[in-house]
């Protein structure tokens, strides 16, 4: 076999590797979407019914992400003992609800809007390569519509639900949730650092999904974006 022949063989075989592996992530790809649209039609806690004089809490979705928003402080739980208002550019001695919502630390620090998206912050996300933080807003009040669901939970259930909030949290040798100084979009939000992994299957809308099981409310089989749960809640009586 002359020279020519040799390198164009050599040839041949690495494009075949490369299409082999575009396929082979091509397939990944493709069965992830198709478990993302299918998985989270499969209820969990499908009969769940919600007490009438239960505690109130919200799902709340900015189109991306989901939050779940419980009152700052009631009789089974004041969050002022774990997380501080004064974190906050301007504290509001107004606000009644927090807002609870778990992700990648990187993403969240670093991508403050959609332009600011690196493909490095995407890739760590994607592959737990980053720490996590807990993100949280103060308001007022909240008006229920297509993104804000009002859920009612029992003592019982709440308190669960308080538990996985409050897990979700990295604490400093004193027992103290950690700040995360800085880190903020609004006036009314902060940063902590956060237990537990990022990455393609354990989204920030997964551990919103895992805390409403958790809790015994209604939630997907498994759903890495905000939509199934929406779309869960939007067909809840």
């Amino acid at each position: 076999m002359g020279e020519d022949a040799q390198v164009t063989d050599s040839m041949r075989h690495l494009f075949r590797r490369l299409g082999m592996v575009v396929l082979a992530l091509a397939t990944v790809v493709a069965l992830y979407l198709l478990a993302a649209w299918l998985l989270p039609k499969v209820p969990v806690n499908a009969g769940a019914a919600q007490p009438e004089d239960g505690i109130a809490i919200y799902l709340l979705s900015n189109g991306v992400h989901t939050d779940l928003v419980l009152p700052l402080a009631n009789t089974e739980q004041d969050w002022r003992e774990l997380i501080d208002p004064q974190h906050t550019v301007r504290p509001d001695s107004l606000a009644q609800w927090v807002a609870f919502g778990w992700g990648d630390k990187g993403f969240y620090l670093n991508t403050p809007t959609w332009a600011d998206l690196s493909a490095s912050t995407a890739l760590k996300a994607a592959f737990g390569l980053s720490g996590t933080a807990m993100h949280i807003t103060y308001h007022r009040d909240l008006d229920q519509g297509p993104m804000c669901h009002r859920i009612l939970l029992s003592p019982e259930a709440y308190a669960r639900l308080v538990g996985y909030i409050v897990s979700g949290f990295a604490r400093d040798a004193a027992g103290n949730a950690m700040h995360i100084a800085g880190g903020r979009y609004t006036d009314s939000d902060a940063f902590y650092e956060a237990t537990g992994r990022y990455h393609l299957f354990h989204t920030c809308n997964g551990w919103t999904n895992e805390g409403l099981k958790a809790c015994g409310a209604q939630a997907c089989l498994w759903t890495p974006f905000q939509a199934g749960l929406m779309d869960l809640y939007a067909r809840a009586p």
